[in-house]
């Protein structure tokens, strides 16, 4: 005890001393997995083998974090919220770059594009979870963002929405999702390439069911048919893939990366991950020293707030939804009225129903549990926020108990609907 007492003194006075150079990397298209990961991973830290390593860990994991970033609101204003001020529902967006972090392994990329977009929104009662995927080629009105070196940029009308981070940072790329979805997001986190190596690693991998094989030239992907547990280049490849799944399209990749995503959150679940202080302490540390945080996030007492308030939220309650959209020359636009209705269950914290299927680049899982309908059988529904009134006349367009019906051409599904990812078809 007293060892570990004096390393975790040491490491304090290192930290105090200055910071170390740190290159760790961070992660492209793996949002809520990041995410998960933060946010499950440091309350294992605090109480689950004494204070010594409580202390030893924390100070550790600390000098694991990157610089972060200032978060602005409309007039430029600095938004930090408290220290562990999780009471209520929060939002948290995540950013993938395709930048590869400036690893050479990943050739030349010139471009700094968020090519993944998610946004979490967990209910004041911490009963629901919300994951929306921002199509990467979707046209958005981009606002004034501040500029890293000083004064601003300039409001764009029409760009797509993965010009946000190259055009002011992950700032902007805030300030974009909150002016199309109407809701304030406090914190927010970049990732890049390595990071999903890193974290694929530190959680063991991540079981998925493929309907076929997929072998992508693109991004380096190879599996076969069936379930194929992923970690490492294949997790990093298979959340990558566009080319070998669905359609071919990034829409076709977004339900792709929901199949990823809801094993993860069933594993984390099964495992019971939060009992392991070993694996909890792997997945904090990965997250930490590869993902580039704002100010309000960029603390561990934040993600243990963030981590009481998700970890007893049922997995059935956990939805993940593509942003509604529709083709048009150049990429897609959203489509007005579903995103609406959309935005407006979560400005009023209110559990959404999904009607339609999985996406294009999903399926159900012909061999899912007996106790799992098939994801296509049923809709996607969360409970209703114990917070809701007893009373009252639901809103129009809501399903039973003040849930709101989203239309059957809105996709998603929930982290206990079993999919297979689908390969690419014609």
């Amino acid at each position: 005890m007293s060892e570990l007492h004096t390393r975790a003194q040491a490491r304090a006075q290192e930290k105090a001393a200055g910071p170390a150079v740190r290159h760790g990397r961070l992660k492209q298209h793996h949002p809520l997995k990041a995410l998960l990961k933060i946010v499950v991973a440091v309350i294992a830290v605090v109480g689950v083998t004494g204070v010594s390593l409580a202390a030893y860990a924390t100070v550790d994991v600390v000098a694991s974090v990157k610089k972060s970033v200032k978060l602005v609101d409309a007039k430029g204003k600095e938004t930090t919220p408290g220290v562990g001020a999780m009471n209520g529902a929060f939002n948290v967006l995540l950013a993938g770059s395709d930048s590869g972090g400036g690893n050479a392994a990943y050739g030349d990329r010139e471009e700094n594009l968020n090519d993944v977009t998610m946004l979490l929104h967990v209910s004041a009662d911490h009963q629901n979870a919300t994951v929306v995927s921002f199509p990467r080629d979707m046209f958005v009105s981009i606002p004034s963002c501040p500029d890293p070196k000083g004064g601003s940029f300039d409001a764009m009308s029409r760009q797509k929405i993965n010009n946000s981070l190259s055009y002011g940072g992950l700032a902007c790329t805030v300030l974009t999702v909150e002016k199309l979805t109407g809701l304030d997001i406090p914190y927010a986190g970049v990732i890049q390439f390595d990071g999903v190596i890193e974290m694929s690693n530190a959680v063991g991998g991540v079981p998925v069911c493929v309907a076929g094989d997929i072998k992508d030239p693109y991004t380096g992907l190879n599996v076969k048919g069936g379930q194929n547990v992923l970690q490492g280049s294949q997790a990093l490849a298979f959340l990558r893939t566009r080319h070998g799944v669905g359609d071919g399209s990034d829409l076709g990749r977004i339900s792709n990366q929901q199949v990823f995503l809801s094993s993860l959150v069933r594993t984390i679940k099964s495992a019971d991950v939060l009992s392991n202080p070993v694996k909890l302490y792997g997945l904090a540390k990965a997250a930490t020293s590869n993902i580039t945080l704002s100010d309000s996030l960029n603390n561990p007492t934040t993600i243990v707030s963030m981590a009481m308030a998700l970890k007893n939220i049922d997995i059935s309650k956990v939805v993940f939804v593509q942003y509604p959209n529709h083709y048009v020359d150049g990429g897609v636009a959203p489509t007005t009225d579903a995103a609406d209705q959309l935005m407006s269950a979560l400005q009023n914290d209110k559990p959404i129903t999904l009607t339609g299927d999985t996406g294009v680049g999903s399926e159900a899982d012909p061999n899912a549990p007996a106790t799992q309908a098939p994801a296509t059988q049923a809709p996607a529904t969360q409970a209703p926020a114990t917070q809701a009134p007893a009373t009252g006349t639901p809103d129009s367009g809501t399903a039973g108990g003040g849930s709101v019906e989203l239309p059957s051409d809105v996709h998603g599904q929930t982290a206990a609907q079993y999919t297979c990812s689908k390969p690419f078809s014609e």
